[in-house]
């Protein structure tokens, strides 16, 4: 492989992948250890880390095929809906530094969840005051 980066070797073709999507800009692919049937990763062909250092044009061409990608997966899947997910540095879950989305086709009654627990309104107030921008 002489790519230094995983998502970036697939996408040169250096390591084989189950494609769905391809074009100039973008590559889409089954995910090989999936959370559900057609969960797949959606990547920009060249390399960017994470969402905040994706330049604005690459990140708007990306969420583009994102949305076509998903909503093609939900319909022949047969899906009640989907999941999106796009995780920023190792503590959000990151593995691999190059910039992706998961794509995860949900149905109900799926067992798959995201825990979340009800919040203290006084301090989400506060919250919301520290981090409303300009």
């Amino acid at each position: 492989m002489k790519n230094d980066c995983i998502f970036c070797a697939i996408a040169a073709g250096e390591i084989p992948s189950f494609k769905i999507y391809e074009d100039d800009l973008v590559l889409a692919y089954l995910d090989i250890n999936p959370m559900s049937e057609g969960h797949a990763l959606v990547i920009p062909k060249a390399h960017s880390q994470g969402l905040f250092d994706t330049p604005d044009e690459m990140l708007a061409a990306l969420v583009q095929r994102v949305k076509a990608v998903a909503a093609h997966i939900v319909k022949t899947l047969g899906a009640d809906g989907c999941n999106i997910l796009q995780n920023n540095g190792e503590a959000a879950g990151q593995t691999v530094r190059h910039i992706h989305f998961h794509i995860i086709p949900r149905r109900a009654g799926d067992g798959l969840s995201f825990v979340s627990r009800k919040a203290d309104m006084a301090a989400l107030e506060k919250l919301a005051a520290k981090l409303k921008l300009a």
